[in-house]
């Protein structure tokens, strides 16, 4: 921290994280590349999601789910450079050892806090579905499958898509277009087939979740960060809400 006559001095320990909850990250640089490289993100971005439709729909049931959706993150992370030339990190997908202080530290926290306050609150439908299922059939068709779809949705919505629009337009409508279709587009558009007094409230939370994050991950550039938090309420969501069957 610079002080008004130009020393320096350290930051309060505990300011390091308390930062993180109030969305004051060190600012890193949006990522540069040429415009054609962002036709080519959307490009990609498309055919993910084209890709996970025929998938889902052809290859399901017989392909295990975790492995569907497995083969499909792995894909994209494989597309981006490949196809649009923009790397990974560019994306904020980075290693540990490169993240700030303040992303640890509030990445540990709310890590800690979702793990306790998931289950606490969630407790009575996890413990039914586990009597009904096994815990076997909880982890391998619903929480290995929707952690790995978690970061998927992020890599799609908002590593590629935002960062891209938000680079033709802005910071507020590019958050907000691509959160729209994050929402409406394909990805909840069963949601229309439901009745109104259901679909309403799912959208409506839907989107101000998306736009959560879509906040978190300008104000980070930390595209980790989001996805893993996606992940964990993707997770527990549905393994408490969704009927299986062992």
């Amino acid at each position: 921290m610079v002080t008004v006559d130009g020393a320096v001095t350290p930051r309060r320990w505990w300011s390091i994280h308390l930062r993180g909850h109030f969305l004051l990250f060190d600012g890193r640089p949006a990522p540069v590349y040429a415009p054609r490289a962002g036709t080519l993100l959307l490009l990609a971005a498309t055919l993910l999601e084209v890709l996970r439709l025929a998938a889902v729909r052809w290859l399901l049931p017989p392909t295990p789910l975790w492995l569907l959706i497995a083969l499909l993150l792995g894909f994209g992370l494989l597309l981006v450079p490949a196809l649009a030339g923009v790397t990974l990190p560019q994306l904020g997908l980075r290693p540990w050892r490169d993240w700030s202080p303040t992303e640890k530290s509030y990445f540990l926290q709310v890590l800690v806090i979702a793990n306790v306050v998931f289950p606490t609150v969630l407790a009575a439908p996890l413990a039914s579905q586990v009597g009904q299922a096994g815990v076997p059939a909880i982890v391998w068709n619903v929480f290995v499958p929707y952690l790995l779809f978690g970061f998927y949705q992020e890599l799609v919505y908002r590593g590629m898509l935002q960062v891209e629009l938000v680079r033709r337009w802005g910071a507020p409508i590019g958050i907000v277009v691509a959160n729209l279709l994050y929402t409406f587009g394909p990805l909840h558009w069963y949601y229309f087939a439901s009745s109104a007094s259901f679909a309403g409230p799912m959208f409506a939370a839907i989107f101000l979740i998306g736009l959560f994050f879509g906040v978190l991950y300008l104000r980070s550039g930390n595209l980790g960060i989001v996805a893993t938090f996606h992940a964990i309420g993707n997770a527990y969501l549905v393994a408490s809400l969704r009927p299986l069957h062992g």
